[in-house]
């Protein structure tokens, strides 16, 4: 069981404190659970949402394997929250903040030193009072060393299922974003949106080739069969495979492709050059290549660290 403490600080939105349930408690088995927590127990007032009851003070973040903070709107938070993030990362918890939460773990000095992000909106503030902050704007997430935070809004569930994939690996992971009816893991330094999405003048997606692209990963896919599929040519695939996903096709197939060897891994005793093929990958050279430069772990290591029996 781990154990997850969430620190709520005004002013904080309903929607970040379900985040957290939403994807640990979609975890099938004993493996989170989830307590929110506040300096001042009792009823918090939420932005666009109703009051919520806290019953639990800032004891719930002792002694917890993830603390995580949701909250703050860039406000000043409370000496007692800083003081319990310190004590937490001192003793080795994995400390997180959804959206504005950065602001707070920026207050409390653990983010010096530290990549971190925040909504797009706010990076700019953030760097502006925390200097030693090492800003990254338009991504969705940030991990170093131990210390994670997030983008604004649905960059909060990335997180929660990029840990969900730490803690139990990518099967799990993926199974826990089906089951909270969400896309499966995305990689942190994807965009963050900003602009439209797509062109004013093309109400269509590229979802349908996405999705016949993960049915046909074992194969050799390149940009013209993709473009084939979407009726469209190859520039115009890239720019809206661009504004859609913020990768470019090929950087989205490498990264499905090394997700699903990540699930065949996990799942299956298959060798690893069968491994490497059903997921598009070439070889068992290519797939160690990719795996070690994506998780810092070979195909094998990996397997023994993530095979579900």
């Amino acid at each position: 069981m781990h154990h997850v403490a969430v620190i709520v600080v005004e002013p904080v939105l309903s929607f970040d404190i379900s985040i957290p349930h939403m994807v640990f408690e979609s975890v099938d088995g004993p493996g989170y659970e989830v307590r929110v927590c506040t300096a001042r127990p009792g009823t918090v007032p939420t932005v666009g949402g109703p009051a919520i009851h806290v019953p639990d003070g800032l004891e719930r973040a002792a002694g917890a394997d993830t603390v995580m903070v949701v909250g703050s709107g860039g406000e000043e938070a409370p000496a007692e929250v800083l003081e319990a993030l310190r004590d937490a990362h001192a003793a080795g918890a994995r400390i997180a903040s959804l959206c504005t939460g950065a602001f707070v773990l920026a207050q409390a000095g653990l983010l010096d030193g530290r990549g971190a992000t925040t909504h797009w909106g706010l990076t700019g503030v953030l760097a502006e009072r925390y200097p030693k902050v090492d800003v990254r704007p338009g991504v969705l997430y940030v991990e170093d060393d131990g210390v994670f935070t997030s983008a604004g809004a649905a960059a909060g569930i990335d997180l929660c299922l990029h840990l969900v994939r730490l803690d139990y690996g990518a099967a799990v992971a993926n199974a826990a974003a089906r089951m909270a009816v969400v896309s499966p893991v995305r990689p942190g330094g994807q965009a963050q949106f900003i602009e439209t999405p797509l062109p004013p003048e093309r109400g269509t997606s590229l979802a349908v080739t996405r999705a016949w692209a993960l049915a046909h990963l074992d194969e050799p896919l390149t940009l013209a069969d993709l473009a084939r599929h979407a009726a469209t040519s190859v520039r115009t695939l890239t720019r809206r495979f661009q504004a859609e996903t913020g990768l470019s096709p090929l950087q989205w197939l490498l990264h499905q492709r090394v997700n699903r060897a990540r699930e065949l891994l996990e799942t299956t005793s298959l060798a690893m050059d069968e491994v490497a093929r059903r997921s598009g990958l070439g070889g068992a050279d290519s797939l160690r290549k990719h795996l070690r430069s994506r998780v810092g772990l070979t195909p094998t290591a990996y397997r023994a660290s993530f095979r579900r029996t």
